[in-house]
């Protein structure tokens, strides 16, 4: 048997900038390099790409790795879940410290790429690996990594099995349960049960949503709800406009279906729309119907727009950036009238996304959602589902798992505190089997 550790990194004490380390005798596995966007956003005009990593670490914008110095043992692999910013954001920064592969899913291994090229203060050279769930790659004799497929608010999502002597570490963060998604296939229960079977030593696990009772309703619940929203707009000569994550590519589908049920032309304008969405095109995740307009760059987002209005802006469904509030994105821009699209009373907005719940953000959306107001805007508010488990959720994978050890990431203490009393409701005991670290920390098992 060889010991085991659970370095807590970063993420343990926030929602972001997600860092958790596991040590396997003197192998030692790295699972995500997030950021934490609250912190970025905070500053104006920040170019992270530009900024050194030090100087990112002290504004608590990505996780502090100088922890690592201290743990005896080599990193032989850096494993990134799926292409969220808060899960993948800090790898330009922190990974070239560490000789070894980058591993994901092909479609979070093509946005860490994408990543790594526009940086512009480091030279990342670790090489970049697809790994598709259900194949197993070996990092030496100690540690095997599989990915196993799951679903979330972004595609091609996975939890990280490490295979180790002393049994399955299974890092699950960010997941719901969604039996019926608009993309993909449904989480991997089978294999999930498997390894249950199997042993797991320890699951790592999100405890965003932790506290929410009930179970994350499906995607196909989101699609019906922006289709209800949407196609009970058809009538109005008005004009029409959804903001949601750029990364979300099945709500992206379900908006863009709906343009076609209102007899609308869909345009995505958005640097991020355009990069989540034509990656998810350019690998065949999704299929470009052929009067689909994408418009990422500055100018041809101010001429699409004119255009639109020239030709009349019922007949199109601008689907854009800006739902958080964020200063810069273009839901702002055409609120404060630096875009040529002149919202009128009647005009309709719909927010197919949450607020994020941070001080900063939910300022920034009440600064945007009164703009908005004061020029006669109605306003269609979380037009959304969550793409986080719920406490039945997370109630359903500890019994589908059954892990030794369980360790809540990815939140703050209230949220790793609801979670620890969920998981004493199914037999775990808070100090012995379910534990709660701080960032900084390590968990010897």
């Amino acid at each position: 048997m060889k010991d085991v550790g659970i370095i807590a990194v970063g993420g343990y004490e926030e929602v972001g900038r997600n860092m958790t380390a596991i040590r396997v005798g003197k192998d030692i596995v790295v699972m995500d390099m997030g950021v934490r966007l609250d912190r970025i956003q905070i500053h104006e005009e920040t170019e992270i790409e530009k900024m050194h990593s030090l100087d990112l670490i002290q504004m608590g914008a990505i996780p502090d790795d100088k922890i690592m110095n201290n743990v005896d043992g080599n990193v032989i692999g850096i494993v990134c879940s799926h292409g969220h910013l808060d899960h993948i954001g800090a790898v330009p920064k922190l990974a070239h410290r560490y000789k070894c592969p980058i591993i994901g899913t092909p479609f979070t291994a093509e946005l860490i790429r994408q990543e790594i090229e526009s940086e512009r203060k480091f030279d990342v050279a670790n090489k970049v690996n697809d790994l598709p769930c259900g194949q197993i790659m070996e990092l030496s004799k100690n540690i095997s990594i599989e990915l196993i497929r799951v679903q979330h608010s972004i595609i091609d999502c996975a939890f990280v099995a490490v295979h180790t002597p002393s049994g399955v570490i299974l890092y699950a963060c960010d997941f719901k349960i969604d039996r019926t998604p608009v993309i993909g296939e449904a989480p991997d229960f089978k294999r999930l049960k498997q390894i249950g079977k199997e042993g797991v030593l320890a699951m790592i696990t999100e405890s965003t949503n932790v506290n929410r009772s009930g179970k994350t309703p499906s995607e196909k619940v989101a699609r019906d709800l922006v289709w209800d929203a949407l196609l009970g707009t058809e009538e109005t000569e008005s004009g029409v406009l959804v903001t949601t994550f750029s990364s979300h590519i099945a709500r992206l589908k379900s908006i863009i279906e709906a343009a076609e049920k209102m007899n609308r032309i869909p345009v995505l304008l958005g640097n991020s729309m355009e990069r989540y969405y034509g990656t998810a095109l350019k690998m065949g995740y999704v299929k470009k119907p052929d009067n689909l307009r994408i418009f990422g760059y500055r100018k041809s987002i101010v001429k699409e727009v004119k255009r639109m209005m020239d030709d009349g802006k019922e007949k199109y469904l601008p689907i854009i950036t800006g739902h958080q509030g964020e200063p810069g994105a273009i839901l702002g821009r055409i609120a404060s009238g630096e875009l040529d699209y002149k919202l009128e009373s009647g005009d309709k907005i719909i927010f197919s996304a949450n607020v994020i719940p941070n001080q900063l953000n939910m300022a920034n959306r009440y600064s945007l959602e009164t703009k908005l107001k004061m020029k006669g805007a109605r306003i269609y508010d979380n037009v959304h589902v969550s793409g986080h488990a719920y406490k039945e959720d997370h109630w359903e994978l500890l019994r589908m798992v059954k892990p030794e050890h369980v360790i809540p990431a990815h939140g703050t203490l209230e949220m790793h505190s609801a979670y620890a009393e969920m998981a004493e409701d199914t037999g775990y005991e808070f100090g012995q089997t379910v534990h709660i670290l701080r960032n900084g920390q390590e968990l010897s098992l």
